[in-house]
C-alpha cells in the first residue's frame, strides 16, 4: 500500500484507505497535562483550599456523604500484610518441596497466597535448573566433538 500525497506534495504516512501505514511512528499525542483531568484541576486549583476546608466542615458536622468521601477518597485503604512463616522443606526434588507447601496451606500453616506464590518460584526455579542442565549437557558435547 503507498502512501497517500498531501497536497505539497509529500506524504501523509497513511495509506489509500486512511490508515496508517508501516513504518509510521504516528502522531506526537497530546502533550502531557492537558488531559480533561489536568485542565479541570487547572481550573479548580485557586479554589481547592476553601473546597477541602468546606468538605472538612461538612464531614465534622456529620454529613455522611461528606465523612463517605473523606473516608473513600482521601484515607487510603488499608492493605493486607502477610507475616512470613519460616517452612522448612524437605530435601529433594521440586516436586517433594511443592508437595510440602500445598500440605502447608491444606493444613492452615501458610495462606494461599502464599503457597501459590511459593510454588510458583519453585517453577521458576524448576526452569532455570533446566536450563543449567541443558548448558552442561551442549558444553559436553561441544567438548566431546571439538577438533583436536
Amino acid at each position: 500500500m503507498t502512501a497517500t500525497p498531501k497536497k505539497d506534495g509529500e506524504k501523509s504516512g497513511r495509506d489509500q484507505r486512511g490508515r496508517f501505514a508501516d513504518g509510521n511512528p504516528g502522531g506526537p499525542g497530546r502533550p502531557r497535562g492537558r488531559g480533561r483531568s489536568d485542565l479541570l484541576l487547572e481550573a479548580l486549583k485557586d479554589d481547592l483550599p476553601a473546597i477541602f476546608d468546606t468538605l472538612r466542615q461538612q464531614a465534622l458536622a456529620g454529613d455522611a456523604a461528606a465523612l463517605r468521601l473523606v473516608v473513600d477518597k482521601i484515607i487510603p485503604s488499608p492493605k493486607a500484610i502477610e507475616e512470613p512463616v519460616p517452612i522448612a522443606l524437605p530435601d529433594g526434588s521440586l516436586t517433594e518441596q511443592g508437595r510440602a507447601l500445598l500440605r502447608a496451606c491444606a493444613a492452615g500453616e501458610i495462606a494461599p497466597g502464599q503457597a501459590a506464590s511459593l510454588v510458583g518460584a519453585l517453577g521458576q526455579l524448576a526452569r532455570v535448573s533446566e536450563m543449567d542442565e541443558l548448558d552442561a549437557r551442549i558444553r559436553k558435547l561441544e567438548e566431546a566433538n571439538a577438533k583436536p
